[in-house]
């Protein structure tokens, strides 16, 4: 209940204070870890629709599905036939399956960075003790570690599907270890894509449009440069075209370092040294989006 105080102002004009029952914090201050932490897991868990409403689980909830039940049809036909090797190589997997992984950043990344934006509450993180670098790596390490989540699922069924077919656990372990690798830079790169789009608009909707636009448009205009050198017996430009495409640099990455057959023209990959420039790229690129997320947070949070 609000208690009243009578204030004599030097004027003659009775001023007053209400009390209304506000009282300082006097526990413990956990401080910037803590705050960082709490931000990734909820980020994390909003990734999958945790902690939100039923229709904010659909979509991400559909899309896991959809990438593992693949995985788990070919695991069962291993076993009922037998076989010796599974029809698809862990570092494979994620480039055949790349449109669902694309549609899942183009839907996760606006959700994770958009909302604030467009309710102005970023300022409001940064009147605490978390800082715009803690803000941004909570984002950034949460959206690559919901995306390793998703591309990492499949690969576990497929390795213990191997196992369960008894194929030889030495060779299947290595190249599940590379699979991980593979999944784990694509998903740092694309999630620092997805974040930088997302982070230009507050319009959850623009920023859906517009990763699903960079991934798709991107990836259709490097192929078709890569065919068409190809078939103009330019092949030499081939790797170097793959440059300017997120799924082909994971492509060109995995295919020189990692062991994996390449969706390049002639199926024929970057070279060893090629494929250096390949890795520098990604993670060029990977630093480009954690800076430009930096300068952008630095400016909403003024």
């Amino acid at each position: 209940m609000a208690v009243e105080h009578p204030l004599a102002a030097p004027t003659g004009d009775r001023s007053r204070i209400h009390d209304i029952g506000y009282r300082g914090y006097d526990g413990p201050r956990l401080g910037r870890a803590y705050a960082r932490r709490s931000l990734y897991s909820q980020s994390l868990r909003g990734a999958y629709g945790l902690g939100r409403s039923v229709k904010s689980k659909v979509l991400p909830m559909l899309l896991f599905a959809v990438i593992c039940v693949p995985a788990a049809i070919m695991v069962a036909v291993a076993v009922a036939t037998k076989a010796h090797e599974l029809p698809v190589s862990y570092t494979r997997y994620a480039i055949i399956m790349q449109a669902v992984i694309s549609l899942y950043v183009a839907s996760q990344a606006p959700q994770a960075v958009s909302r604030d934006l467009r309710f102005k509450t970023v300022p409001l993180y940064f009147s605490r003790p978390i800082e715009t670098a803690d803000y941004v790596r909570a984002k950034f390490a949460a959206l690559a570690s919901a995306l390793f989540v998703l591309t990492a699922a499949p690969l576990l069924v497929m390795y213990l599907g191997a196992l369960l077919s008894k194929m030889g656990f030495a060779h299947q372990s290595e190249e599940f270890a590379q699979g991980l690798v593979s999944v784990a830079l694509l998903s740092l790169l694309f999630a620092g894509i997805g974040l930088v789009i997302a982070a230009v608009t507050p319009r959850r909707g623009f920023g859906i449009a517009a990763v699903i636009a960079v991934m798709t448009i991107s990836y259709g205009a490097v192929s078709t440069l890569q065919a068409i050198a190809d078939v103009q017996g330019s092949s030499n430009a081939v790797p170097w075209i793959g440059l300017f495409s997120p799924i082909t640099l994971i492509d060109g990455v995995q295919s020189a370092f990692l062991g994996g057959s390449s969706s390049f023209p002639g199926g024929v990959g970057p070279s060893n040294g090629e494929g250096a420039v390949y890795v520098v790229f990604v993670l060029s690129v990977i630093a480009a989006c954690y800076g430009l997320l930096i300068r952008r947070y630095q400016k909403v949070g003024l």
